[in-house]
């Protein structure tokens, strides 16, 4: 691999005046609010999934005070089925340090950016870069993956050298004029072209002087993370329901696994479930078909149990951080995907 390697900025701006993607919604309008919501949304979620939750999203909250205005639930609401939730608590988190530290007015120092919750050296520089015009490298997924297979870069993705030696690189390329483009450029051909799976290398610009197309050996880079070894759970969720069809939610505690969402009280055990019943109402529970759902590292299976609504517990009924859903008439709070299915298709 060349120490200094010939720049790509040329080509790869040739080609994507032809090829790369010009009219996705936060292009429109390229202000430092929109790239970086779009940003955050972007993070392990794909460009077709993102457009409508963006559309929606900046609708509700057009700029950086609306957001931080608003309740989280509200946040959460508008984020109910994208996933990875702490990214949209993150956002409303900085959104209010933005509009307290910074008078409402998103900052254009990098320092400032990557210090927000949420934004980490990745995502301030393509925020600068995209909004600001600003020469900050990028180290995203598809960047990280056109780089390792054009200088064939050894190593994992997470280990530090590897990463470093990545860094370097798109810092060396990032050229200082049409910054903007050539970030959205490498960013479009890792993602539309030099894709982790059947990579289109004839159509590359870079198909001549790609060290790993040479070898043969594009799909050994980057080499993945050591996997982690995935697990099973389970959980019960008691789903009283009223006459009029609501079901008592409890908003989950702010960290952890769908930190702040709402969802049906939740037990270890079917046993345990029954135990917080009278008797009469514990033995009218129904079981429903289980609701398989899978996260990063892990697989959960969620057993729904279904009981009339006089057999909630009396700390449920009363708790605070309780409410009677009616998706025929939804409160605008944050809910999990596999809740929304429980809830829209009840036996």
């Amino acid at each position: 691999m060349s120490t200094d390697p010939a720049p790509i900025a040329p080509a790869l701006l040739a080609w994507h005046d032809i090829a790369g993607r010009h009219d996705l919604p936060w292009q429109r309008e390229r202000t430092p609010y929109r790239v970086w919501v779009s940003e955050v949304m972007l993070q392990q979620t794909q460009v077709t999934t993102v457009i409508g939750y963006f559309e929606r999203f900046t609708q509700r909250f057009p700029e950086v005070r609306a957001l931080a205005d608003a309740p989280v639930d509200a946040v959460l609401h508008l984020w109910t089925g994208l996933g990875y939730y702490a990214r949209a608590r993150n956002l409303h988190r900085a959104a209010q340090q933005v509009r307290d530290a910074h008078g409402g007015v998103f900052p254009e120092d990098f320092e400032s950016v990557a210090a927000l919750p949420g934004i980490g050296r990745s995502t301030a520089g393509a925020i600068l870069a995209l909004s600001r015009d600003q020469p900050h490298p990028i180290l995203d997924g598809n960047v990280r993956r056109v780089l390792s297979r054009l200088f064939a870069v050894p190593g994992r993705t997470a280990e530090r050298a590897f990463e470093d030696e990545l860094w370097r690189l798109s810092a060396l390329l990032t050229p200082q004029q049409h910054v903007a483009q050539y970030t959205q450029a490498v960013m479009d051909l890792g993602a539309t072209l030099c894709t982790r799976r059947n990579p289109r290398c004839a159509e590359c610009p870079f198909a001549g002087r790609c060290a790993a197309r040479a070898a043969g050996s594009q799909h050994e880079y980057p080499a993945p993370r050591k996997p982690l070894q995935r697990t099973q759970r389970q959980v019960w969720m008691l789903l009283a329901r009223r006459e009029d069809g609501s079901i008592r939610l409890q908003q989950r505690p702010a960290s952890g696994i769908w930190g702040g969402l709402w969802a049906p009280p939740e037990f270890a055990s079917f046993a345990a479930l029954l135990e917080s019943l009278v008797p009469a109402e514990a033995a009218a529970a129904r079981s429903g078909e289980p609701v398989p759902h899978a996260f990063t590292h892990f697989d959960l299976l969620i057993h729904p149990v279904w009981v009339g609504a006089a057999a909630v517990p009396a700390g449920v009924a009363d708790a605070a951080d309780g409410l009677w859903y009616n998706a025929a008439r939804p409160a605008q709070v944050g809910l999990p995907a596999p809740i929304v299915q429980l809830l829209q298709d009840p036996p």
